[in-house]
């Protein structure tokens, strides 16, 4: 397993290592004890398997908030996402700041996002499985979300000139600039 750093520190890639053989490939693809070494060490309680069916869909994006704030491993099962993380923590140098990106079946990368982050994507193929692990339960009273097209973030989605396919809530999910974050920089 490899992990790399990204422009903003805390989220990480990982890139699992794949052994193939005639029938195909293995991959360890999550092992406390290897991310551990690499200075992720959330103890991850619940998986969540999501499906688009359409190129262009975006998810995000999306957060829970103390005291339920959740790190996630994104991965993808089938297909290809633009992967988005955003820095929601107070007196971090990289506030308002994004990293991004592609995960794919192929290429078997993840994306390692820890709490204080918002988190969204943008489907690159049609029949995508995006699955993600979270380090703490789903607590509906607890989500929030940050509109997709913030202007003052300035994600580049890969939508090719298209209109993305997105919920009624990240539609009308308020700005950075509306939002007062509870999460801090250490």
């Amino acid at each position: 397993m490899r992990v790399e750093s990204l422009d903003i520190p805390a989220v990480r890639l990982i890139v699992p290592r794949r052994f193939p053989d005639g029938r195909g490939w293995f991959a360890e693809t999550y092992s406390r004890r290897a991310l551990a070494g690499f200075g992720i060490a959330d103890d991850f309680v619940q998986d969540n398997h999501a499906y688009s069916g359409r190129r262009g869909t975006i998810r995000g994006l999306h957060f829970q908030l103390p005291p339920h704030a959740q790190a996630k491993i994104v991965r993808v099962a089938r297909g290809s996402i633009y992967d988005v993380a955003v820095d929601l923590r107070r007196g971090s140098p990289t506030y308002g700041g994004f990293v991004g990106a592609v995960l794919s079946a192929e290429n078997g990368a993840q994306l390692y996002i820890p709490a204080g982050f918002a988190h969204g994507l943008c489907t690159l193929e049609d029949d995508t499985e995006v699955l993600y692990k979270a380090s703490d339960f789903y607590a509906p009273a607890l989500e929030g979300s940050i509109r997709w097209d913030d202007p003052d973030i300035g994600i580049p989605w890969p939508l090719e000139g298209g209109q993305p396919v997105i919920s009624a809530r990240d539609a009308e999910a308020p700005t950075l600039a509306a939002f007062d974050s509870p999460f801090t920089h250490p």
